[in-house]
């Protein structure tokens, strides 16, 4: 099985990376297609057995899957100028933010079974949340899809309605997490730690508290609960922490991002 991505940039070629180290796709089944040498270099530092191409599309029609990873206004211009490449038997993927599968349907103008995937970043290390919606996909086309993307972290399908949630939650919320942990670093380093220090304490508490949450199948308010006591150190933080604003200004962030 073979499979080709258009556009090699922060996502595209973190899907290559994220496939290259795992088990659907052998290495040299995996094509990019970029206008940039850089981000063809850069993919094949993890991995040289990827093929990596500058502006040669001669791979679209032998390959099974052809992800679209380029920017969504350049997301026509790239179907209709290739899309004579394109057959019924194959599966064509686009990642663009706000390009609904109708569009991608008129743009493509063949029977392939077309899927929306809302990814994020962390997929280069097999640990992103990736939602996905299809159109004229059977249920073969389906597992195959979220078989691919659970490798690469965890994957669900859902109803394309739903996408500009997901994606304010998943793809931007992954920033919202950095900006937290940005914020707690710097203020472990006013109270005395270095930020090397800090920043580890961070992430291997945010690691354990979302570890628990799976594990325990619990509701965040009920590991609060178990922090907190009368008086003590956590609540008047938590106190603190509303008083500014925290959970209003997270929601307000989380609808900020949300675009229908």
């Amino acid at each position: 099985m073979k499979i080709t991505i258009i556009g090699g940039g922060n996502m595209g070629g973190a899907i290559a990376i994220g496939l290259g180290s795992g088990t659907i796709f052998a290495p040299q089944d995996i094509t990019v297609i970029d206008r940039n040498q850089r981000n063809i270099n850069y993919i094949k530092t993890y991995n040289n057995g990827i093929n990596g191409v500058i502006n040669d599309y001669s791979s679209l029609s032998e390959a099974d899957i052809i992800v679209l990873a380029v920017k969504p206004w350049y997301i026509q211009e790239v179907l209709e100028k290739h899309r004579k490449a394109f057959n019924p038997y194959q599966i064509i993927i686009s990642i663009a933010s706000g390009i609904s599968l109708n569009q991608l349907s008129e743009w493509i103008l063949s029977d392939s079974a077309i899927y929306r995937v809302m990814p994020n970043t962390a997929i280069a290390i097999k640990e992103s949340m990736s939602f996905v919606a299809s159109y004229g996909a059977n249920k073969e086309n389906d597992e195959l899809i979220l078989k691919i993307f659970s490798e690469l972290g965890k994957a669900e399908l859902i109803d394309e309605k739903l996408f500009p949630a997901v994606t304010s939650l998943t793809s931007c919320g992954i920033a919202f997490a950095f900006r937290y942990i940005r914020a707690a670093m710097e203020g472990g380093v006013e109270m005395g730690l270095r930020p090397d220090q800090a920043k580890q304490a961070i992430i291997q508490t945010l690691r354990g508290a979302a570890n628990l949450l799976e594990t325990n199948n619990s509701h965040p308010e009920v590991e609060i609960d178990k922090v907190t006591t009368a008086g003590g150190t956590t609540i008047k933080g938590l106190n603190e922490m509303e008083n500014a604003g925290f959970t209003s200004a997270v929601i307000k962030g989380l609808k900020a991002s949300y675009v229908k």
